[in-house]
């Protein structure tokens, strides 16, 4: 944590990432009613009319009250899409590198089905199948992430089964999953929480690109379907896309930076040169 704490650019990013989750979370309270409402004349510039500070776009909506409320849903679908994927790999990517042999194989086999198809396209694929929604997006960004997981914690599992503890662990009677769950989980963790860290990022950038392209749920409101909006105002009016354009750049820089920080600070490396 201090090392974390000591990194500028780690704190960086954290501040702006809490800044989102603060407006994600007030939302409901800085504006109650629905962003999709129309409120006001369209195509108010910003500055125009105070009650509307970032202006109204080609309905007379919000902009502001659209951009609050997006955050929720942008950074709502990026937290449990990586919590799908997370569990999926780890689970995966877990058994595989302790067990080894073939259930190693026939698990590595399955990683590379998932890795050997465009995931952008089956992104895609899947929610033109399931009709999009917010639950069938928010599934399929975590069912195409997780292999990057799984492979990872296999490794990290294949080299933490030949350690002493482990063995120790066996000798003492201890089940398999009391061993993979309490004795080897921990200590592969480090690199699984800043991977996962990214991912979430990955997750904003794939809803926003899903939203952009018209797959997104067209009952609500997220960057995504803001800028896919705007685009046919971009000479006209090309605040409606700067907004919330600008939104995802902080976000996703904000979640590589504290991203990076917590590589930094789980490498014991760096840490004893400090």
């Amino acid at each position: 944590m201090r090392a974390f704490l000591r990194n500028p650019t780690a704190m960086g990013g954290l501040i702006v990432l809490v800044f989102f989750c603060f407006a994600a979370a007030t939302a409901p309270y800085l504006y109650p009613e629905d962003p999709l409402s129309m409120v006001a004349t369209p195509f108010l510039w910003p500055g125009q009319d105070i009650a509307f500070p970032l202006g109204t776009d080609s309905l007379g909506r919000d902009v502001a009250a659209q951009l609050v409320h997006g955050a929720r849903i942008s950074l709502l679908i990026g937290a449990i899409a990586t919590s799908i994927g997370l569990a999926l790999g780890v689970v995966v990517g877990g058994i595989a590198g302790y067990c080894g042999g073939r259930v190693e194989t026939m698990m590595l086999r399955l990683i590379e089905i998932f890795q050997t198809l465009p995931s952008f396209v089956l992104l895609i694929v899947l929610v033109a199948v399931l009709k999009p929604s917010l639950v069938t997006v928010t599934l399929a960004i975590g069912l195409i992430n997780w292999p990057t997981i799984a492979r990872l914690t296999r490794a990290e599992f294949r080299s933490l089964r030949e350690h002493d503890y482990v063995h120790a662990a066996r000798a003492l009677g201890l089940s398999h999953w009391r061993i993979i769950l309490r004795v080897m989980m921990p200590n592969a963790l480090p690199p699984v929480i800043v991977t996962a860290s990214m991912m979430v990022a990955s997750a904003i950038l794939m809803e926003a690109a899903l939203s952009f392209m018209g797959l997104g749920d067209p009952s609500i409101v997220s960057w995504g379907s803001m800028i896919g909006d705007a685009r046919e105002f971009l000479r006209s009016a090309w605040y409606l896309a700067a907004w919330p354009g600008l939104a995802v750049f902080l976000a996703i820089l904000s979640i590589n930076l504290v991203g990076d920080g917590l590589n930094d600070a789980f490498n014991p490396r760096l840490n004893r040169t400090r």
